[in-house]
């Protein structure tokens, strides 16, 4: 597994937080890195493209904490040994950070959508699952020798509150993160282990500027991770950031049908690969 070599967790205080994170060469996932290395955490950052991982390390303080694994989330193995290689490295981690993702617009009519629709659950739901699942073991074992700070964090969207036109994959998929992280929530309670879903709104990020329709409260990678790294310490078990977004996912859960039709059946679509 190539990683950037760190050193041994030894070397920190007992309270230095250890954070594994992927999606992490850009965009939400590149701005939680910056945010967690500026706070001293020993990160472990995966992402599809090695490069964009070396240059992204060389710019956080002290990189040398740090290690990379350049992998696709959908290839399984490998990310349970990008896993392996950070715990045995740290002696655990106490944050791990599921932010891998894609989005792209669907339409089901289109018989060549349904290969975009496979590939989109398979990077924003199967690889959420394959990020958390080889920590929990090690995690229920560093709660039960006293530590209660332990967060598995899925990212999730406001996309997944209700579907979208033309997003149905995406909306889809997110919802499909909410409901996830709800179940693997319950199903930890008692393990010491906090589950966090966070859904953000609009974010300036690569994926975001393409689109070619008004994006209401839009932010800053850096403040949405502020403000996604105090929701994580608390521990919160569900957030939308901003707070402005988290208003507006409330009243479209409780509109009608009929009404939520009416309103956005013209709504603009994501575009489509031709």
């Amino acid at each position: 597994m190539p990683a950037h070599s760190g050193i041994s967790s030894r070397t920190f205080k007992v309270n230095m937080q250890r954070v594994f994170i992927t999606g992490a060469s850009s965009g939400l996932g590149a701005a939680l890195a910056q945010r967690y290395a500026g706070q001293g955490a020993a990160l472990g950052l995966v992402a599809r493209t090695s490069s964009a991982l070396q240059a992204l390390v060389a710019g956080l303080p002290d990189p040398e904490r740090h290690r990379i694994y350049p992998l696709d989330v959908n290839d399984h193995a490998a990310l349970q040994a990008a896993a392996g290689d950070f715990i045995a490295a740290h002696g655990g981690a106490d944050i791990v950070i599921a932010n891998a993702g894609i989005s792209q617009g669907t339409l089901t009519e289109y018989a060549e959508d349904l290969a975009v629709f496979t590939k989109i659950f398979s990077t924003n739901v199967m690889a959420t699952v394959a990020t958390f699942a080889p920590f929990i073991a090690s995690m229920k074992r560093q709660a039960a020798a006293g530590s209660r700070d332990c967060r598995l964090v899925g990212i999730a969207s406001v996309s997944g509150i209700r579907g979208l036109p033309g997003a149905g994959a995406y909306s889809a998929s997110k919802c499909a993160v909410i409901s996830y992280c709800e179940s693997l929530r319950v199903e930890l309670r008692s393990s010491g282990i906090r589950v966090v879903t966070i859904a953000p709104g609009y974010v300036d990020t690569p994926m975001t500027q393409v689109n070619r329709y008004p994006m209401p409260f839009l932010m800053q990678a850096p403040r949405f991770a502020e403000k996604a790294a105090r929701t994580i310490e608390a521990g919160v078990s569900y957030r939308v950031i901003p707070w402005q977004m988290g208003i507006i996912a409330k009243l479209l859960r409780m509109l009608p049908n009929w009404l939520y039709d009416a309103v956005f059946a013209r709504a603009p679509h994501k575009a489509r690969k031709s």
